[in-house]
Formats: C-alpha cells, sequence, structure tokens
C-alpha cells in the first residue's frame, strides 16, 4: 500500500516539474504574439491579405522587438511560430531573432515582427541550426491589405514575408541579414523534455500544452478576444 502512494506521489510530482517548467517570460511571450495576431486581424484594411495568410505553411510572431538590442547587439528578440496541420495548426515552437547583420531600424522604441513561411522549402530552411535570412532564405516585406494582387516579384518570390507593427502602424519589413533560428531551451522548458522544432512543426509528435492555448486561439484567425487582459 504504501509502495502504491509512494510510486503515486513520485508520478505527480514529475508531472507538476513537467508543467511548472515554462516561464513566465515564455507564458508572456505566448500572450503577447497571441495579442498581436488579434489586433492586427481586427483592421482588415490594415491586415495581411487573406489569400497571403490562407498559403502560408507557418506563422511566426516575435512580439516586442527593442531598438536597444541594435544597438548593443544580441538578439533581437524572441517569438513563437507554428505550421499548417491539416484545417488547423501544430504546436507552437519558440523562435530567435538575432542581430547578425541585419541593417534595418525599427521605428519608435519597439516593434512586433509576423513571419510568414510561404512554402515547404521555406520550412526546410527555417528549421536549419541558424539561418540567414536574405542568404538562405528569400525574404521581403508582405504586402497589407485586404487581398494581394499587387504583389512584386519579389514578393512572389520569397519564402518568407514580413512585418512589422510599430506605434500603431503596419507594413511590410525587409528583414535581409537577420539570422532566425528555434530556441531549444525554451523548447524544452515548454515540453518538458529535448525536442527540436522539426518535431514539433513538421513532424508533429507532441501536442499543444496549455499554456499555448491563447495563442493557438489566436492564429485562428479572427476568433480571438482581447488577450492583453
Amino acid at each position: 500500500m504504501r509502495q502504491g502512494l509512494y510510486v503515486g506521489a513520485v508520478v505527480l510530482a514529475s508531472s507538476v516539474a513537467l508543467n511548472a517548467g515554462i516561464g513566465k517570460g515564455q507564458a508572456n511571450r505566448l500572450k503577447e504574439a497571441a495579442a498581436v495576431l488579434t489586433e492586427i486581424h481586427s483592421a482588415p484594411d490594415r491586415d495581411i491579405p487573406n489569400d497571403l495568410w490562407d498559403k502560408a505553411s507557418c506563422v511566426a510572431v516575435i512580439p516586442g522587438v527593442k531598438k536597444v538590442a541594435f544597438v548593443l547587439g544580441g538578439e533581437y528578440g524572441k517569438g513563437v511560430m507554428s505550421c499548417r496541420q491539416g484545417a488547423g495548426w501544430s504546436a507552437p515552437s519558440f523562435m530567435v531573432l538575432e542581430k547578425g547583420s541585419i541593417g534595418f531600424q525599427i521605428g519608435g522604441q519597439s516593434a512586433d515582427l509576423v513571419l510568414l513561411v510561404m512554402n515547404g522549402r521555406g520550412v526546410e530552411r527555417l528549421l536549419e541550426d541558424k539561418v540567414a535570412l536574405g542568404g538562405e532564405m528569400s525574404v521581403a516585406g508582405g504586402p497589407v491589405g485586404r487581398d494581394a494582387r499587387a504583389l512584386t516579384d519579389a514578393q512572389l518570390k520569397a519564402q518568407l514575408l514580413s512585418y512589422s507593427r510599430s506605434q500603431g502602424l503596419f507594413a511590410g519589413i525587409d528583414l535581409t541579414g537577420g539570422v532566425i533560428k528555434p530556441d531549444r531551451d525554451d523548447n524544452e522548458d515548454l515540453y518538458g523534455r529535448r525536442i527540436s522544432a522539426r518535431q514539433i512543426l513538421v513532424e508533429k509528435t507532441v501536442a499543444s500544452p496549455p499554456e499555448a492555448d491563447v495563442f493557438m486561439a489566436a492564429l485562428r484567425r479572427g476568433t480571438g478576444a482581447d488577450v492583453r487582459n
């Protein structure tokens, strides 16, 4: 009897430890990424065009990228990404956008970034250890509005379309020179074990955890509530 109670206590403790692995910063990142999507979708005339959103293989959101990071070096920001899974979306993977030799200036004190990976080849590139935007992976600022009929040749050919939102303004932005990669440590915290972004996004070997529910809801375009509260 005592042995059974002991085993049960160990299992319960392990479960609690796994659920407690995600930190406040990671939980806030999921919530803030959801808020970015919800807010840009609430203004159709200044949103990502429907046909591009529906065509995108994956979506990444990097909220609150700080301008000071450009000055001091280091990481630009951390975000979260999900890929299509039938009519829905895969579990999320944390991602990191690094400075590299990136040459754009972020307006205001901070900016939110939204990235659309437009095809399978782009997904494969993005899941490499560290991919240079504009080098190994073609990137262009995405168009804004109700439709994408005015796409330029560069936008049509790009594997990644990128957007920024700063001080209420949402527009395409060229991220050429940036470096993006999976955030292995934060993914391990979220899923309780060492797991690759490929396993999460492509092989889809894990279910989305409860902490990511708010972000998953925002991916279902237009259905999110005000997730800042």
